[in-house]
């Protein structure tokens, strides 16, 4: 510990030594082996104030980004809060501030909103990456042929509509569902089939705190169907102890639609359902019920 001590005891002179070798241009470590100086928080302040030459400088680094982040530093912002102002990583940042001196500790509610806009900032980023891969998916899409939205619509109604059982003989095709756009997609896929809308019973199944009203007249633009042509609407009773998440304005219950005379109809979907299945790479698929 003595050995150590003697050896920066003439601090001033080992500063004066290590400007004047910064100034020639030589690097941290040049400076560091010439002064024999082990010590990195001494060489810190050694050659504080002091700019790196500018050979030193990583060739790829920004230089804009690289004096801003100084600017900051000197500002007394923490990594995490220069980070957040100029997107560069910490360890890049490290490296273009790494001598100039620390800033005072932040108090812990400071710390705190530092890190607070940092993940705010890491949520915009993720969700401006989750919807431009959303977008290059639609647009791969393009316009679907008649068959398309055949085959899609049969598969929309067995995983959405309701299906006859050995226990409850349902043959009637009927959808119900929340999402505007599946019950748009369903409507176009009944249009292709040739089902007139004049067969079409439409009803709303909705909580009974939500805003009925509201909900009928967008169902009823959605569909373009009249509202007074509308059947019963079916309410659903608000338990207290439930913390519900579909509240609020952009919850408007579910659109049941229902075709008139339909069990022909429905034995059909089955039927192409089952060639589907049939007709998939995975198998025989079901065989129909007697």
């Amino acid at each position: 510990m003595t050995e150590t001590t003697s050896k920066y005891a003439d601090f001033e002179g080992l500063r004066e030594r290590a400007v004047a070798l910064r100034r020639e241009g030589l690097s941290r470590r040049q400076i560091r082996d010439r002064l024999h100086v082990d010590n990195n928080d001494i060489l810190n302040r050694l050659l504080q104030g002091e700019p790196a030459p500018q050979w030193t400088k990583r060739p790829r680094a920004k230089d804009d980004l690289r004096e801003r982040a100084r600017e900051l530093r000197l500002q007394g912002m923490t990594y995490d809060r220069i980070q957040v102002e100029l997107g560069c990583s910490k360890s890049s940042i490290s490296l273009w501030v790494r001598d100039l001196p620390k800033p005072e500790p932040r108090s812990k509610e400071e710390a705190s909103a530092i890190a607070r806009r940092g993940w705010e900032a890491t949520l915009r980023r993720r969700e401006e990456e989750r919807q431009a891969v959303k977008h290059a998916a639609a647009r791969e899409i393009g316009a679907l042929s008649e068959r398309e939205l055949f085959l899609l619509g049969v598969g929309l109604y067995w995983a959405e509509g309701t299906k006859d059982k050995p226990h409850a003989r349902r043959e009637r095709v009927a959808f119900v569902n929340s999402d505007p756009d599946m019950i748009k997609v369903f409507l176009a896929w009944l249009a292709l089939l040739k089902v007139d809308h004049d067969r079409l019973r439409l009803h709303v199944m909705i909580h009974e705190s939500a805003d009925v009203s509201s909900a009928l007249d967008y169902w009823a633009d959605l569909t373009g169907t009249n509202v007074a042509s509308f059947g019963k609407t079916t309410l659903k009773k608000h338990n207290p102890k439930t913390n519900r998440k579909n509240v609020g304005t952009d919850y408007r219950g579910c659109l049941v639609v229902q075709v008139r005379q339909s069990a022909d109809l429905y034995r059909r979907i089955e039927g192409w359902w089952c060639g589907i299945v049939g007709g998939s790479v995975f198998g025989e698929g079901p065989s129909l019920p007697g």
